[in-house]
């Protein structure tokens, strides 16, 4: 007979790693994905794309635990977050911090099949993930840190795949750095009043009233960058009609946020999701079609 309090600890690892919330997975895997069907021109080899999904889920996941961990403090008195598992007192910290070590471990272990050069920025990429949680105490830019961190899997995925970085690929780096400000900028704006009153920083509460205004330009700025990409590595034109379509999902998460509702704001952030789709599939299409 399964036992309720097991089951329900193991539910509260599963929230405390965000599995029942797979955006930041999501956010996370496409330019993973873009990257080395970039670099592979298409074909990339099938055991990079199997270790690379998996690493993006576990080290996620470990940003999530430690995230929580370095915020046990602070997400009580946030509306949004009070109620995670480490916030709410239903996992203890040694717990969590047990969780982290297993999950940075699994996914050192992935790492260990690919070549010197990938080991070696995969360290990077851990400190990155790591430190993160950290900066919203001593930054008003913890979101390009952030992008900083999920961008690093670009050199990686190069490394992996032709056992070098091409010196190319720098522009996808700085597009997904800025589309993560994009959109953690809008994840920032649910809990602007929250994190005035307890003293955490965001570029959420940098921008004040200029953020719609500043989340367009960088917006326009991500799209200019990827055109970049494009013209760089030759992609044709199922490309740019990919890139055109997330223009026009920018275009509507602007108008999401017209009124910085938070709801509207959540909503535009989870509808990201959708140009990372877009520009994937216009990726897949040119190497394809």
């Amino acid at each position: 007979m399964n036992n309720p309090a097991s089951a329900s600890r193991w539910q509260n690892y599963m929230r405390l790693m965000r599995l029942d919330k797979p955006i930041g997975i999501l956010l996370l895997l496409w330019p993973t994905l873009w990257a080395l069907w970039i670099a592979a021109q298409g074909q990339p080899r099938p055991w990079l794309v199997a270790v690379f999904i998996a690493g993006v889920v576990l080290m996620r996941s470990a940003g999530c635990v430690i995230n929580d961990y370095a915020d046990r403090n602070i997400d009580s008195h946030v509306k949004r977050t009070a109620q995670r598992p480490l916030a709410a007192g239903l996992i203890s910290k040694k717990e969590a911090l047990t969780l982290f070590a297993i999950l940075v471990i699994l996914a050192f272990l992935l790492i260990l099949t690919l070549n010197p050069l990938t080991i070696a920025l995969s360290t990077v990429g851990a400190f990155l993930a790591t430190s993160y949680p950290f900066t919203k105490r001593f930054t008003h830019l913890p979101q390009a840190y952030l992008g900083a961190a999920f961008g690093w899997a670009i050199p990686m995925a190069f490394a992996a795949q032709t056992g070098t970085v091409n010196p190319r690929s720098w522009w996808l780096f700085a597009a997904v750095l800025v589309w993560a400000l994009i959109y953690d900028t809008m994840y920032a704006m649910v809990d602007r009043d929250d994190d005035l009153k307890i003293g955490v920083k965001s570029t959420a509460i940098l921008f004040g009233d200029h953020d719609r205004l500043i989340i367009g330009l960088l917006q326009l700025l991500f799209l200019g960058l990827m055109f970049c990409v494009g013209w760089s590595f030759g992609l044709g034109s199922y490309y740019y009609i990919g890139l055109a379509a997330a223009a026009a999902l920018m275009l509507y998460h602007q108008w999401l946020i017209r009124n910085r509702q938070r709801e509207r704001c959540f909503q535009a952030f989870l509808h990201n999701h959708w140009v990372g789709v877009v520009i994937f599939a216009g990726i897949l299409a040119n190497y394809f079609l």
